[in-house]
């Protein structure tokens, strides 16, 4: 087997859990082979420069393989050679979510507990409530 169609080269190769959400990322626009956007029916071979996007981290891969089988995860990664740019490029993305600060660090005293939700939801009911009678 010398090519196969994008969207199960996805697959087989672990990127995707299903082929239709691997079709739905081509669909999307968010794979490219030799820098050109594709339709999940274009064939892909050994040698291709496969260009996607896992969330919001860009990999640039390399087929080294043609399978339409989905096999475990070590067959599945001799499929594919990722390039040494996107390994560098994903590492710094991760280093750099490492080192981000907590969202929930940044409020003055933390996120609210269980007990401060419920006072400022029967606040807010007391205030604002069509079942209470207005004071005019």
């Amino acid at each position: 087997m010398e090519k196969t169609r994008i969207d199960k080269w996805l697959w087989a190769a672990r990127f995707f859990k299903t082929r239709s959400l691997a079709t739905q990322e081509v669909d999307r626009g968010r794979v490219q082979i030799n820098q050109q956007d594709v339709k999940p029916a274009k064939d892909v071979k050994v040698g291709d420069v496969v260009r996607l996007l896992q969330g919001k981290v860009a990999r640039t891969v390399v087929v080294q393989a043609i399978s339409e089988q989905r096999g475990s995860a070590p067959i599945a990664q001799l499929l594919y050679a990722e390039t040494p740019e996107s390994l560098q490029q994903r590492a710094l993305i991760a280093e750099r979510n490492r080192l981000a600060p907590e969202p929930a660090h940044s409020m003055e005293h933390g996120r609210p507990t269980k007990r401060d939700r419920r006072q400022l939801q029967n606040d807010w009911d007391q205030r604002w409530s069509a079942s209470f009678p207005s004071d005019e």
